[in-house]
C-alpha cells in the first residue's frame, strides 16, 4: 500500500532557497503550503511569486510572527515545516523569528519533521571559526538547542557551497560572474570543496522529510563529481572557455589581513566563509559519522547537476 506524502509548510518561500524548496515539494507530489506573512506590505515581487505558487498548486497560509496563534494554526495544517529564511543581513531578527516558529511547532504538537534554516556549512563543526561571521553559526546552534530541547523531530541540511556564490564566479569575492582575465587562488588551491546546485539542494531536502533514515540526523551534500579543489574548478572553466587566466595566489596571512581591512560586516563575514572553506577545508575535513548521511549515497536516483553543467550556464 502506497503511503500518502506529508503535507509541507515552507516558511520563507520567496527567498533564494525557499522558492526552490516550494518547487521541489510540488514536483515530488507533496501537498505544499507556503506561509504568506501579513507583514509583506508592498513587496509586489514577493506577492506575485506567492500567487504563482498558488497557480502551481500550492496553498497560501496567512500568518504573522507577531501573532503566535496564527503560526500555531498554520503549523497544525501540515506534517512538516521547512524554514528557509535568510539570516545574512538581519541576524538578530532571523533568530528571533525562528525561535518563535519553534515555539509554535512545540505548541502545535503535530509536526513529524522540522528542517530549520541552515543550508550551508555545518554549524556544529564551526565552534573555532573566525570572529567575523561566527555569530551566524552560534545562532544556528541556539536554534538547534531549542529544537532538541523541545523534542521536535528534525533534519538538518548541510549543503556546503552553493553554486551561485562559489561556482559561477570561480569563488571570487565581490562578483557573481566569472573573471575575464585574472583569478585569485586561495593558498595553494588544493583544499577539496563540496559544491552544490541550489535546485538539487531543494530536491534532496524534500527527499528527507518522509525518510525515517533521516530522523534527527544531518544530511550532508557531497556528490562525488562536485568535490573539487579551487585549482580544479578554475581548470574546468579554462577548458570550457579555451582560455588561460592569470593566476594570483593569496597567502593565508594576506587573506586574513584583507578581512580586517574590509569596512562592512557582511563583507567580512563572507570573506571569513571563504577562509574556512579554502584555507581550512571546513566543508570536507571531517568524517560524517553516525549522526549524518551523505545525500547522493542515500538518494542515488537523484540526477544531480555537476560543476561542469553549472559552469556552462555562464558561457
Amino acid at each position: 500500500m502506497k503511503m500518502s506524502k506529508s503535507k509541507i509548510l515552507v516558511v520563507g518561500g520567496t527567498g533564494y532557497i525557499g522558492k526552490r524548496i516550494v518547487k521541489a515539494s510540488l514536483a515530488q507530489g507533496h501537498p505544499t503550503y507556503v506561509l504568506m506573512r501579513r507583514e509583506i506590505g508592498f513587496e509586489i515581487e514577493k506577492l506575485q511569486m506567492l500567487l504563482s505558487f498558488k497557480e502551481q498548486g500550492a496553498r497560501l497560509v496567512e500568518g504573522s510572527f507577531s501573532d503566535h496563534q496564527s503560526l500555531v494554526d498554520a503549523v497544525k495544517q501540515v506534517d512538516v515545516v521547512i524554514c528557509t529564511m535568510s539570516g545574512v543581513q538581519f541576524r538578530s531578527h532571523n533568530i528571533l523569528l525562528q525561535l518563535k516558529l519553534v515555539d509554535a511547532i512545540k505548541e502545535a504538537g503535530n509536526i513529524k519533521r522540522f528542517v530549520p534554516s541552515e543550508f550551508g556549512l555545518d554549524p556544529s563543526r564551526m565552534e573555532h571559526s573566525l570572529e567575523y561571521g561566527k555569530e551566524t553559526f552560534m545562532d544556528k546552534m541556539v536554534i538547534r538547542k531549542a529544537i532538541e530541547d523541545a523534542k521536535i523531530p528534525y533534519t538538518y541540511i548541510s549543503a556546503n557551497c552553493l553554486g551561485g556564490y562559489f561556482v559561477g564566479n570561480l569563488s571570487q569575492p565581490g562578483s557573481l560572474v566569472p573573471p575575464k582575465d585574472r583569478v585569485c587562488i586561495f593558498g595553494n588551491g588544493n583544499q577539496v570543496v563540496a559544491f552544490m546546485d541550489e535546485d538539487d539542494v531543494a530536491t534532496y531536502t524534500i527527499k528527507t522529510v518522509d525518510d525515517s533514515r533521516m530522523l534527527n540526523k544531518t544530511l550532508y551534500l557531497r556528490p562525488p563529481n562536485n568535490i573539487l579543489t579551487h585549482n580544479q574548478l578554475i581548470e574546468k572553466w579554462e577548458k570550457l572557455t579555451n582560455q588561460t587566466l592569470e593566476k594570483v595566489h593569496i597567502s593565508a596571512p594576506d587573506f586574513l589581513a584583507s578581512i580586517e581591512e574590509a569596512d562592512d560586516h557582511i563583507v567580512r563575514s563572507g570573506l571569513a566563509r571563504i577562509y574556512h572553506i579554502y584555507y581550512e577545508g571546513r566543508s570536507m575535513n571531517f568524517e560524517i559519522g553516525e549522526k549524518g548521511e551523505e545525500g547522493s549515497e542515500l538518494y542515488p536516483e537523484v540526477p544531480y547537476t555537476s560543476v561542469d553543467e553549472y559552469l556552462r550556464r555562464y558561457l
